[in-house]
């Protein structure tokens, strides 16, 4: 030990600080499992060694349900060491050696290495008897095995039923963002990016895939085969995969010659044929709109049975929950087609954003996250204008003001260090801001302009990793030469128009703009006063948030766009300061900012603003365009929350609703009054609850009237329909029942074989579920359906019921995870917290079975989020807050802490809040609408 204590400080000498210099504190230097010093505090990796490639055998036996695995990594020394640094989590090490390049030359065995591990860290060091010399390159050997995880990170089992009843195995890896150390001893960083060269072992009964086309297979005795792939491109940890599995495929090719396949169970094949036509078409839209080749020669999607999140964009192997690949045309509804291309767009995204060009670290994670959810805007709009998707991503910006508008929010960049906060990244901010921040630059770029600029990026920094700056410095020069203004800065021609009321200053820096966006948390509420001809412009933050917090602060670079009752042109205006004043060059009736939503950014008239938009709104709704008039609905039940505008003239802005001709803004209205049904009826305030339902079913008849019970029409129509009838069938509109219960007994007649239309086949299982033999025969269903979009339907139609044991019944099955398998459980208690009978049954579960649940899902996962929020931010009592908050004090006592508790606390204190606020009033209100419908 002395011996080896010397080595290590006469190496920290040469190569970097001694310990005692990284702490002042000798109670902090790193001790390893066997006593001795570590010889590194850090949680992130040295520099002084790179690896360069990966040669890397798996031999998976699924049958013990463990593997054993070897690996030679080359390395480069940048500095003279004597110990090399690797991420490891759960793996035993059998043995290591170094070799240098001498030594493979002339066969020699090789230095043993000393392991020290440091669990804590989740590191090994491996200490060479020798320095290692500067500028050379070296060998690192190393054999390990491990059990396959029960989880859904690392390399881990799924199973899965035949038609026949029988559970099969399989054997999967989902790396992102730090598990691929739970696989074998790695450099697991974004920045460390390597080849790699894989093989695996496997019995003929199975095949095996990894993110390069496979080479050759070779016979070893006892029957085993290997299988080798191709060396990889250049890239990160988190990218690698490789399954070992029984699934059959179907195939394409691309315009380009890349080989496409879609894999999922043997019985589920009939569900891959959607997938692999989008998958074609999506990729060669990529190719060609990027204007770069995709790096690989074939891609392949494998519909895994076991997924925690919704997909994984792993280099040339992406991995998807069964429900976002897989399309069943006699279950899968108008909204399953808009999520399987939705998730598969994203994925495929990421090849180029995230695998291409990596995140330097896991605090840019949204140069990955919010490019490729951006991406799926852009795409789908290209390849199935049919779907509407820009409707659609009005959703998930408003998803992220939801988050955003909470003290609890983040910056988009923001720092995370430990496992659980890099996981906690991956978030609402990271893509559904990022993304909306994207387009509202896109907007205010042009389309031209913007795209030039991710193209010079993807093209500068192909296998490297970027950060947020070389993005803004890729689309400051994305202008030609003639482009460019003082302060290197370009504008296109057309937006520089005439109506434009106040030039564009010409000093504005993409960098400076958009830091104020990615650096400071929060959304910016602008507030527009008219007077006259004058307009007063003022900035703050929004807050949905009670209590005083500072302002000063926070501003925004804010590229505003407005339109007028008198002209149909666009407006521009950048506000960089707190206040400005414009001109307005014509007498206007109304005036709307942020055309088209493409701004994000929420919007407050003062004075009589919002009575001359209501009165428009009236008079002739079509006069705003229609994403305007969901923009306006969404603004307003915001201010309402903030107390900056009263519920009842937030009301009166969707009065106008029973008239209005888009589906998209229909549905937003609608949204907002079931929110408000929902909240009243899990508080039992049952004459507002009464009355909201009479308002709803008495004015929006004709909307419910109209509404067919089948799969007809455009997208748009296809979703409201969903909408409507759902919202129908839970306020007990009988003609909706009776059509509902009508078509379950039909189904139930037919023994499950008669096809109901899909968009209302949930409405039809959930009417169903209401008698005991229904809710019993959809149970055996979901046993034996093999259909992923119809399970989900059944399971939301079973977690619905009003007897709880059926729905303690749910959760014994959820948590024993055969019929309902464990990656369901998350949204199951979700859904039974949403039922008025199962909140507090959902509530109580998790707080008596928190142990278990730490067994099941990782503290920071998803899945454990969705539980935590999902049990509890619907309750809007001081009561429920003091029982939840006094929990999540008991979880910090043991040193467990999320930030989802923070929004959680912070949620439930807004619902009171509301209701504290609101509540009277939209009492009186629907006395007042209710008795003049009667009048």
């Amino acid at each position: 030990s002395a011996i080896l204590l010397l080595r290590i400080c006469i190496c920290s000498q040469l190569s970097m600080p001694s310990i005692n210099q990284l702490s002042k504190d000798a109670e902090t230097i790193p001790v390893a499992t066997n006593g001795e010093p570590f010889p590194w505090h850090k949680l992130r990796l040295p520099h002084l060694v790179i690896p360069l490639h990966y040669d890397l055998l798996v031999h998976p036996n699924l049958t013990s349900l463990d593997f054993t695995a070897s690996e030679k990594i080359e390395i480069l020394v940048r500095e003279a060491t004597q110990f090399i640094i690797l991420h490891i989590k759960d793996i035993e090490i059998i043995n290591a050696t170094l070799h240098s390049e001498e030594d493979l030359r002339y066969r020699k065995p090789g230095t043993k290495l000393n392991v020290l591990s440091y669990p804590a860290h989740q590191q090994i060091a491996l200490l060479a008897p020798d320095e290692l010399i500067a500028d050379m390159r070296y060998y690192v050997a190393i054999n390990f095995q491990a059990k396959l995880a029960d989880g859904f990170k690392g390399f881990y089992k799924s199973t899965y039923r035949t038609l026949g009843g029988e559970t099969r195995i399989i054997a999967v890896t989902d790396f992102e963002p730090t598990q691929a150390r739970a696989a074998f001893p790695c450099f697991d960083e974004p920045l460390f990016k390597a080849n790699f060269t894989i093989k695996i072992r496997r019995e003929s009964r199975h095949i095996a895939l990894s993110n390069m086309p496979k080479v050759q297979t070779i016979e070893l005795e006892g029957g085993l085969l290997e299988d080798h792939f191709e060396t990889t491109v250049k890239m990160s940890t988190y990218l690698v995969a490789y399954i070992v599995c029984d699934f059959n495929s179907v195939s394409g090719t691309t315009s380009s010659g890349v080989k496409v396949s879609i894999y999922a169970s043997p019985d589920k094949g009939s569900q891959t044929y959607y997938a692999l036509d989008s998958s074609l078409k999506l990729l060669d839209f990529y190719e060609n709109y990027f204007d770069i080749s995709y790096p690989l020669p074939k891609l392949d999607l494998v519909a895994i049975p076991d997924f925690e999140s919704g997909a994984m964009e792993n280099w040339g192997l992406i991995t998807y929950r069964e429900t976002s690949l897989l399309f069943d045309p006699k279950t899968s509804s108008a909204s399953d087609k808009m999520w399987v291309t939705k998730v598969i767009a994203h994925e495929l995204a990421h090849q180029w954003f995230g695998n291409l060009v990596t995140m330097e670290w896991w605090n840019d994670i949204w140069l990955n996250e919010g490019f490729a959810t951006y991406m799926e805007l852009i795409s789908i709009n290209a390849t199935y204008p049919e779907l509407q998707f820009d409707d659609y991503f009005l959703n998930v910006c408003f998803e992220a003001i939801a988050k955003d508008a909470l003290n609890s929010s983040r910056p988009i960049s923001n720092p995370a260090e430990t496992p659980t906060q890099i996981r906690e990244m991956f978030d609402v901010v990271s893509y559904n801001k990022g993304a909306c921040i994207l387009n509202m630059l896109k907007d205010f770029l042009t389309e031209e302009k913007f795209r030039e600029g991710i193209i010079h990026y993807l093209r500068k920094f192909s296998y490297r990793n970027a950060k947020n700056d070389d993005l803004w410095a890729s689309l400051s020069n994305s202008c030609s030469e003639g482009d460019f203004m003082s302060g290197g800065f370009c504008y296109s021609n057309s937006k520089m128009r005439s109506n434009t009321l106040s030039v564009l200053e010409k000093n504005v820096e993409i960098k400076e703009m958009m830091s104020t966006w990615t650096l400071q948390k929060g959304i910016p509420l602008v507030v527009v006063n008219q007077e006259g001809h004058s307009l007063r412009l003022h900035q703050e933050l929004f807050l949905n948030c009670s209590g005083n917090f500072p302002q000063t602060r926070y501003f925004w670079h804010i590229p505003l766009t407005y339109s007028m009752s008198s002209s149909n042109a666009i407006h521009r205006h950048i506000l960089k300061s707190k206040t400005d004043t414009l001109e307005l060059p014509e007498k206007t009736s109304w005036l709307k900012f942020n055309v088209d939503s493409n701004g994000y950014y929420i919007v407050h008239y003062e004075g009589l603003g919002w009575d001359h938009l209501i009165t428009q709104l009236n008079q002739n709704h079509t006069l705003l365009r229609p994403k305007d008039r969901i923009g306006l609905i969404h603004d307003a039940f915001q201010l309402v929350s903030v107390g900056r505008l009263t519920l009842d003239k937030a009301l009166d802005l969707i009065r106008y609703l029973p008239h209005e001709t888009s589906s998209p803004a229909l549905t937003e209205g609608l949204r907002h009054l079931e929110l408000f049904y929902h909240m009243m009826d899990r508080r039992n305030i049952s004459d507002v609850t009464e009355n909201l339902k009479r308002y709803l079913l008495r004015y929006f008849k004709p909307v419910i009237d109209k509404q067919s019970w089948s799969d007809e029409g455009l997208t748009c129509d296809r979703l409201l329909r969903s909408t409507v009838l759902k919202l129908a069938c839970d306020l007990n509109h009988p003609p909706c029942i009776r059509k509902a219960a009508e078509l379950f007994s039909w189904w139930l007649e037919s023994s499950g074989k008669l096809n109901i239309p899909t968009d209302v086949l949930k409405i039809v299982y959930s009417v169903g579920a209401r008698t005991t033999e229904g809710w019993d025969y959809l149970l055996e269903q979901y046993g034996l359906s093999t259909s992923v979009a119809e399970k989900n339907k059944i399971l939301y139609a079973l977690s619905t019921s009003k007897h709880q044991e059926k729905l303690v019944k749910l959760i014994e099955l959820g948590m024993e995870g055969k019929v309902i398998k464990t990656q369901d459980f998350a949204s199951l208690l979700h859904a039974i917290a949403r039922n008025p009978k199962g909140q507090q049954l959902a509530w109580n579960f998790v707080k008596e079975n928190w142990t278990q649940l730490l067994k099941k899902f990782d503290l920071g996962s998803f899945a454990m989020r969705v539980i935590i929020s999902g049990t509890t931010s619907h309750f809007s009592s001081k009561d429920e807050l003091q029982e939840v908050k006094l929990f999540f004090e008991s979880l910090k006592a043991q040193g467990l802490h999320l930030d989802v508790f923070q929004i959680v606390l912070e949620t439930i204190n807004n619902n009171i809040k509301w209701l504290e606020r609101n509540l009277n009033t939209l009492r009186t209100w629907l006395l007042q609408k209710n008795s003049q419908y009667i009048k």
